[in-house]
Parts: C-alpha cells; structure tokens; sequence
C-alpha cells in the first residue's frame, strides 16, 4: 500500500520541533531503534518493508502501513531509509530531584547539537543512569537526528527538561560536579556514588549562574601534562570519560 501524499508531508513534518510539540509524538528509523521502542512507547503509525513486517508479525500498532522501498525513502528523513519507520508518542515523566540524592544524574546546561545530546543520553543508559536534567535551551530530545544517536538509549533514559539553577539550589547538600580547567583533577578525587554531573554548552561551556552553584570542580586532565594539546574535549566525549570513572570508583568499593 503506498503512502499518501499527506502522510508522508506528515512525517516530514515532524522535522520541526513545533510540529512535534502540537502533536506529542516523535519519528524514529531502522530495524534496531524502531525494535527498542515498540516496548516502552505507544506507536501511533508504522510503515515498513514487506521483508521486515514478515519478520514482526505481531506488532502492538493499530496503524502499519506495507511500503515499497522507494516509498520509504520519500517518507525517511534519512539519507539510507532502513526498512521500517514508526511514529511514537512522546512520554510526560514528572520531574522529581530526589532521585539524584539516592543515584548518579547528569544535568546538560544548554547543549546544541542534537549529536551530541542522543550519544549523551547513550552513554547514559551504558552507564546505567537513568536521568538526565537539561536547561530550556537545551536541543530537544525528540529531534529527529537525536533520537537516531541514542540508539535505543531513549527507552531507558528519562529527560526533564527545566531551569537548572532552581534544581541545584533545591538539592541542599547533594553533591554537584562540573568539568573546569581550574578544577581538581579527576582522578586524584573521591567521588560519590550519587549526585549531579553538570556538563556545558559545546562553546560556552557550564554558564556563570550554575558554575556558582557547582560544589564540586572537576578537572579531566590531558597527558602527558606538559603537552600543548586540543583546548576541551567534544561535551560528549568528555560525559562518557567522567561517567567512567564515577562507575570505576563506584566499581571498586
């Protein structure tokens, strides 16, 4: 059965994060992602390849569409369509801080690329947290592009999405981690089995009104120290090091 004209401009449509907010749903592509989903996420349309619905003949969807490939890719927001593409609505978590004084979360403060925000909340569910607090301004979490980079990491990983200071303010005694060049070297620091890591806007780094409320600066040094090197890492990149090393020491008691 081919797409319509209409749905297909639907799905289009959803490329714009104010189309996505009216109608409360998100886009996702490919056998993987698609499978990670259909668990954990009502899905209000399917369309997919014979080949791949011969493969999942019970699916939990009302709405599936059967697709030629061409169809596919005129629909697929990607450059390589994968078989399958599914429209699923968008979950409403409350947002409860008491959950960082009993775990491990991260809080983003206004990170743009959607890239970086899906690898983020990837390594998060390798990891094992399972919250993430972001700043308003933060990339939305069901941008296309970054709902693809999270690999199915958006299933188990929950984000909230509001004002960063007031969060911090409420925690009291919690410890509050953020990455600074004038930090304590990381590995030379106890660290705490719970709390919040604060990681900073890809050029601008934690902003001023939150780094006064961070209690505890954290430095990743480079090695070997002496050399000139790069002046920060990638804000993803630099997640997945000190994530590590919470989960090395957390490992090792």
């Amino acid at each position: 059965m081919a797409l319509s004209k209409n749905r297909i401009k639907y799905i289009h449509s959803l490329e714009l994060k104010k189309n996505r907010k009216t109608e409360k749903v998100f886009l996702a592509e490919g056998p993987k992602l698609v499978g990670d989903l259909l668990g954990h996420f009502p899905c209000r349309f399917l369309a997919a390849t014979p080949e791949w619905l011969s493969q999942h003949p019970k699916l939990p969807v009302e709405d599936v569409s059967e697709v030629s490939d061409e169809d596919l890719s005129r629909a697929s927001l990607l450059k390589t369509p994968q078989q399958v593409l599914a429209i699923f609505e968008q979950p409403e978590y409350e947002t409860d801080a008491s959950v960082i004084s009993h775990s491990l979360c991260l809080a983003l403060d206004d990170v743009q690329d959607p890239g970086n925000l899906g690898t983020i909340i990837r390594l998060a569910d390798w990891f094992g947290i399972e919250h993430i607090f972001c700043s308003p301004n933060t990339v939305d979490v069901y941008n296309p592009k970054t709902v693809q980079a999270t690999m199915g990491g958006i299933a188990r990983v929950k984000l909230h999405y509001t004002p960063l200071p007031d969060l911090i303010q409420s925690l009291k005694d919690i410890p509050v981690y953020g990455t600074f060049l004038d930090g304590e070297n990381m590995y030379t620091q106890k660290l705490s089995s719970n709390g919040l890591i604060v990681m900073g806007n890809e050029g601008k780094g934690i902003g001023k009104e939150v780094e006064q409320l961070i209690n505890r600066k954290l430095y990743i040094p480079n090695y070997p120290a002496e050399r000139e090197t790069s002046e920060s890492l990638n804000v993803a990149i630099a997640t997945a090091v000190v994530c590590a090393e919470f989960r090395r020491q957390a490992a090792s008691l």
